[in-house]
């Protein structure tokens, strides 16, 4: 495929030229967002067919879906609009090897499953740079898993969770248009001429104080590693994805909340003061430093006119700091002092609304394939990534569609962990199911198994005793 013959779209902005030059380099591949869903009996069409046609519905509805990225590792990437999709190239059906997880239990195949998605990128000529994997078992087509991988330039996290939203809404109007197998389309048309929303860049003002590029300017310069930070392995290729991800049963997900809110926390300032807390007690005595990069959504803050309901990518970061003698002594006792600093951190980063945040100074770095080769061997600068996008197909939600609609369950927001970013990466979402999931990533080699496993099990265990 020629991609110079391709309708040209715009340029890619900063951020999203960040996201397109990691991709080939092989430091980052992806996004996903999982949701499990279950069709009424009036669904009796084959499951393709449904798939197919609320995929056909989403295309024509999310301009980007049908684009992708060209000089991936120039500076001067734009994107391109692909002519037409041959559904059976981005989507594909799965039968389970083992039936789906009972009640509040872990999916361990899907990780399995997940692990691969993260580790692969989009190299297939003339595809979307997304995939949507279904998964079902050998009960019943109607309940199903899917699977929406999709790389970090075509959107953030919160678009994952849009993405499955509205593919909800499509699949309950399938419902009514399909009335007989097949008709579904294989190969859907492009919304052609229909412009891609404005980047991050165009639609905000992205500013900073001089004393904060200041700050960053001379970091960069002159800033020695601190002591006693811990930040796993040296920074390395390939990246081998690894994945496992932890459910917090409904009821216990509801009592955390309320509990978050009774010690004047929130679910992100908590969960981020537990991988703390949960680190270091895993850690050997002399790490006595942990650094914490987040994630923000700053749709609320654009000075453009963009729907609620969109992709793209609109997100930018904060820091956290966390150190081993401010946090209890006693590994069974939540930190809840340190939720309320963190939540205080939170409170002061959305005051400003994006102004002085690392992507905002994105704009000068000139090279950025060279800027990651630079990092190859060094130390990170991070050891542990949060992005939190909240609740997803709420009650209130459920019972606006009915049992005769398509409902949605269980929700997994997952992601590539960077190659040239934190040791940990941990994703959050509330499903359908009132459960929270938690999921971690992190590059084979980083970080030690025995390391990981001993601090996934003590933050669901002060996850649930924050819940008491």
């Amino acid at each position: 495929m020629d991609e110079t013959k391709l309708e040209r779209l715009r340029p890619a902005g900063y951020l999203e030229k960040y996201s397109i030059v990691r991709h080939p380099l092989g430091f980052y591949y992806n996004v996903g967002v999982t949701a499990t869903y279950t069709l009424p009996e009036t669904f009796t069409l084959p499951l393709r067919d449904y798939v197919y046609k609320a995929c056909e519905t989403l295309i024509s509805r999310h301009p980007v879906l049908s684009t992708i990225p060209v000089n991936e590792e120039s500076d001067e990437s734009y994107f391109a609009r692909l002519p037409e999709i041959d559904l059976r190239q981005p989507v594909s059906f799965h039968k389970r090897s083992r039936a789906f997880p009972d009640g509040d239990a872990a999916d361990p195949e899907l990780d399995e499953f997940l692990q691969t998605q993260h580790s692969t990128g989009f190299t297939t000529p003339g595809a979307p740079y997304w995939r949507l994997a279904i998964f079902t078992d050998d009960a019943s087509d109607r309940r199903f898993t899917a699977a929406y991988i999709f790389h970090h330039a075509l959107g953030d996290g919160t678009s994952g969770k849009v993405f499955q939203e509205t593919f909800l809404e499509a699949l309950t109007a399938a419902g009514s248009e399909l009335t007989a197998p097949g008709e579904a389309k294989l190969i859907v048309a492009t919304p052609v001429g229909t412009p891609l929303l404005p980047n991050l860049e165009a639609a905000h003002p992205c500013s900073f104080s001089y004393l904060f590029l200041l700050n960053a300017l001379l970091k960069m310069k002159f800033g020695s590693r601190e002591r006693g930070l811990w930040t796993g392995a040296p920074i390395f290729t390939p990246l081998e994805a690894q994945a496992r991800h932890i459910v917090i049963p409904a009821a216990v997900s509801a009592a955390f909340r309320q509990n978050c809110r009774q010690n004047n926390a929130t679910v992100t300032a908590a969960v981020q003061s537990a991988m703390a807390h949960a680190l270091f007690t895993h850690l050997p005595q002399q790490y006595t430093k942990l650094r914490l990069t987040g994630a923000i959504s700053v749709r609320k803050w654009l000075t453009q006119e963009i729907p609620e309901k969109s992709l793209g990518v609109w997100v930018m970061d904060f820091m956290e700091n966390y150190c081993r003698r401010r946090l209890p002594a006693d590994v069974n006792a939540f930190p809840w002092k340190e939720a309320e600093r963190s939540r205080q951190t939170i409170e002061r980063v959305v005051a400003l609304k994006g102004k002085n945040t690392g992507v905002n100074l994105l704009r000068f770095v000139t090279g950025f394939a060279d800027f990651f080769r630079s990092k190859l061997g060094k130390p990170r600068g991070e050891s542990i990534e949060l992005s939190n996008i909240g609740v997803m197909g709420s009650s209130s939600d459920a019972a606006a569609h009915g049992p005769s609609k398509p409902q949605m369950g269980r929700v997994v927001f997952s992601q590539s962990p960077n190659a040239a970013g934190a040791a940990i990466v941990v994703s959050v979402i509330s499903g359908g199911d009132g459960c929270l999931v938690l999921s971690f990533g992190w590059q084979k080699g980083v970080v030690e198994p025995e390391l990981v496993s001993g601090m996934i099990e003590s933050v669901e265990k002060l996850v649930h005793l924050a819940a008491r």
